[in-house]
Parts: C-alpha cells; sequence; structure tokens
C-alpha cells in the first residue's frame, strides 16, 4: 500500500522482509529450525532468571548481571524471532512501516543495553580478580542496581535517538527489504530522504555505545590476565581464569560477529554472508548464552541441580 506525496513521490506504508525467501522449498524446514532454537532460547535463559532469584547461593553481583543478561536475551530473540517464524509459516513476509520502526528500536535498545552490560559484567570480574579486598565494597547491591539500571537506560535512550531519526526518513520503493528482520542498512537502502545526518549520529552512537563498552571490556581483561600471569601456582591460574572464562566466551562471540556484519564492506558478495552471521549474532548468541554459562560453571549447574531435586521431591509426595 502507498500514499502520494508532494513531489510526485509515493509514500509507503509497509515492507516486504524478503528473509530467507530465496529458499522456497526449504520454508517449513526453516520454520522448525528457527522455531525449536526461540523455545530453547527462551527456555534456558528464562531458567537462568529463575535460579538466580531463587538459589541464594547465586545472590552475588556476577549472578545478578547473568540474570539481567538472560532477561535481555529473552527479549532480544522475542522482537526478532516471532516475526520471522510468522513470515515462514503463512508466507506473508510484510510488516508495516511502524511495525518496522517498532522492531528497529527494540533491537537497538536491547543491542546497546547488551554492549553496555557485558562491560559491567567484565568490570566485576576485574574487581573480583584484581582488587579483591575493595570487591565487597565497590560491588554492593546499590552499585549493581546502579550499573544494571544505567545500562538498561543507555540502552532505551540510544534506542530513542536512533529510531527518532529514521523516523523522519521517507520511504518512496521498493518495498523489498533484503534482511530478515528491521535493521539500518536495508532500511537506509529504501529511504528516499537525505541519510547523511544518520550518518553521523550512527557514528557518534556506535563510538559510544560500542567502542567505548568494548575497550572498557578490553581494559578490564588485560588486567585480569596479567593479574592472572602473576599467580605463581598454575593451580591458582586456572582457578582464578575460570571465574571469568564464560563470559569472555560470550563477549568474542557478540563483539566478533558484530564486527562481521557492521565493519565489513556492504558489497553485493558480502551481503548474504552479512545475512548469515546476522543470524549468528540476533538468534544463535540469545541460545548458546545459557549454554556456556551452564555448561562451565559449576554454581549454576549446582543450582540447576538442587532445583530438580527440590522439583522431584515435591512432585514424589
Amino acid at each position: 500500500m502507498a500514499t502520494t506525496q508532494p513531489g510526485n513521490q509515493t509514500s509507503i506504508s509497509e515492507f516486504i522482509l524478503l528473509g530467507f525467501g530465496d529458499l522456497p522449498d526449504q520454508q517449513p524446514l526453516l520454520f522448525l529450525l528457527f522455531l525449536v532454537i526461540y523455545l530453547a532460547t527462551m527456555a534456558g535463559n528464562l531458567l537462568i532468571v529463575v535460579l538466580v532469584v531463587v538459589d541464594r547461593h547465586l545472590h552475588t553481583p556476577m549472578y545478578f548481571f547473568l540474570g539481567n543478561l538472560s532477561c535481555l536475551e529473552t527479549c532480544y530473540s522475542s522482537a526478532i524471532l516471532p516475526r520471522l517464524l510468522a513470515g515462514l509459516l503463512t508466507g506473508d513476509r510484510t510488516i508495516s512501516v511502524r511495525g518496522c520502526l517498532t522492531q528497529y528500536y527494540f533491537f537497538v535498545v536491547l543491542a546497546g543495553a547488551e554492549c553496555f552490560l557485558l562491560a559491567a559484567m567484565s568490570y566485576d570480574r576485574y574487581l573480583a580478580i584484581c582488587k579483591p579486598l575493595h570487591y565487597a565494597a565497590c560491588m554492593n547491591t546499590r552499585s549493581c542496581l546502579q550499573l544494571a539500571a544505567g545500562c538498561w537506560a543507555n540502552g532505551l535512550l540510544v534506542g530513542s535517538i536512533m529510531t527518532s531519526v529514521v523516523a523522519q526518513w521517507s520511504f518512496c520503493g521498493p518495498r523489498e527489504l533484503d534482511h530478515f528482520f528491521c535493521d539500518l542498512a536495508p532500511l537506509k537502502k529504501l529511504s528516499c530522504s537525505d541519510t547523511r545526518p544518520m550518518d553521523l549520529v550512527t557514528l557518534v552512537v556506535s563510538s559510544v555505545v560500542t567502542l567505548l563498552p568494548f575497550l572498557l571490556t578490553v581494559a578490564s581483561y588485560t588486567c585480569i590476565l596479567a593479574s592472572v600471569l602473576r599467580v605463581p601456582s598454575r593451580t591458582g591460574r586456572q582457578k582464578a581464569f575460570s571465574t571469568c572464562s564464560s563470559h569472555l566466551m560470550v563477549v568474542t562471540l557478540f563483539y566478533g560477529t558484530l564486527v562481521v556484519v557492521y565493519m565489513l564492506p556492504n558489497t553485493d558478495t558480502l551481503r548474504v554472508l552479512n545475512k548469515v552471521f546476522s543470524v549468528f549474532y540476533a538468534v544463535l548468541t540469545p541460545l548458546v548464552n545459557p549454554l556456556i554459562y551452564s555448561l562451565r560453571n559449576r554454581q549454576v549447574q549446582g543450582a540447576l541441580g538442587h532445583a530438580l531435586r527440590s522439583l522431584v521431591t515435591l512432585t514424589g509426595r
């Protein structure tokens, strides 16, 4: 559907998310695959949230931030996958411009909040390993709440800024958006407005939201590595590094895929590759995060075992 605007431009009111429409024979298989991923993502992350809340052994700053990360990943998947699943199931891949902007808003909010949250988690590990005597004083309940609130507030601010700029654009066709969700680059290609101001906004925002938390994370792990290498015993070094290895894996996966998608040139040759890596950070990262933390963390495993035993005891009565 389109409406005519002054200047003989036709403003469209909906997009067509091309997604994986170039694989028509694989649509049922893709639907089942993404449905399983979505259900597993929701179950895994919600399980971690519940464990962090109910198990008193996990009432520590590290698991408080882990609970926030799992909550964020649950929202992240829910902002993208339900619309993708509906398109795969029904074949209707249309989305209104307003719906597209709404999806983009939540995507930016959650991605921005995750960047800051990962930095906060690395700062927590830095204090625990490099400043153990000051850890309890620095990472008290108030500090944890303020850090978490700051992460979410920054995400909301960034999402509001980016979406308000995109909302000023006019879209005059074509309607085909070459992605499986509403992201900035494909939206920019469909805009008939001057998008140069957005380039400046993107540069500033990405520097604050992505580069700054990334540098803080790198600085934290540089200090952690230097501190761990000074531990005389091999067992001590392994024990110290094991407390942050899971988080380091998550950070590497998250920023690694972001670099591939947003830093590589946007050419026709790399467009399919970018879409594949977008699946990694938008779909698979929320899935593997609970797996990484649960499989490599004895405290989470212990809390899960305790919860399962309590459940068996209750059902056996």
